[in-house]
């Protein structure tokens, strides 16, 4: 193999390891670029005043078990969007404690909606919500196009898994960019729920 070659192969290598690394993982922060006007505190959660929350984009489609969902219909909820795939390790960590917190707050003014992401099929995810107890539904998102709608700059999602809150009004008020527990999630959740 000649030099040429050889550096081609290790470059190709990196790219792949670098797309790995940043379709699962286990955590990380992100400033969005620019002024934001967003905080990442040291619990790895970036929050928005509430002032300059940056409106959800459209979240529509077809869920995993075939239903049309849209996320706007859930307007004067607080929303609790996941972002997974059932080939993520960190997701699988984090399933049980969504299933649970999930439980906990139903009848309480709060939705959750997974988002499935690079799933081939919706098998496996069906499987993965069975398997984990997730009773909420979750958007087929394969290819990644409804992560894309977020505006850069705003606390969008970035890695599998993601979870993003969102306030009364649809907004992006958090964003935890790792794998969560439910004491994570709950700290990214009350705040959010008790505003009036």
């Amino acid at each position: 193999m000649s030099t040429r070659s050889r550096a081609a192969l290790l470059s190709a290598m990196a790219a792949v390891a670098a797309l790995s690394l940043s379709a699962c993982g286990n955590g990380g922060t992100s400033g969005g670029g620019g002024n934001t006007n967003f905080v990442t505190g040291n619990n790895g959660i970036a929050t928005a005043p509430r002032g300059e929350r940056a409106a959800a984009p459209d979240l529509s489609g077809k869920t995993i078990d075939g239903r049309t969902l849209d996320v706007a219909d859930y307007k004067g909820k607080v929303v609790v969007l996941n972002v997974w795939g059932s080939w993520c390790g960190p997701c699988r960590e984090e399933a049980q404690y969504f299933a649970k917190v999930s439980k906990a707050y139903e009848g309480k003014g709060v939705q959750f909606v997974g988002i499935n992401t690079r799933d081939t099929s919706t098998t496996p995810a069906v499987a993965f919500e069975k398997e984990h107890g997730i009773g909420y539904p979750s958007l087929y998102d394969p290819t990644g196009k409804l992560m894309l709608r977020f505006r850069k700059g705003t606390l969008n999602p970035q890695l599998i898994p993601s979870t993003l809150i969102l306030d009364k009004d649809g907004k992006v008020a958090a964003r935890a960019l790792e794998a969560l527990d439910d004491t994570a999630l709950l700290k990214m959740l009350k705040p959010v729920l008790a505003e009036k």
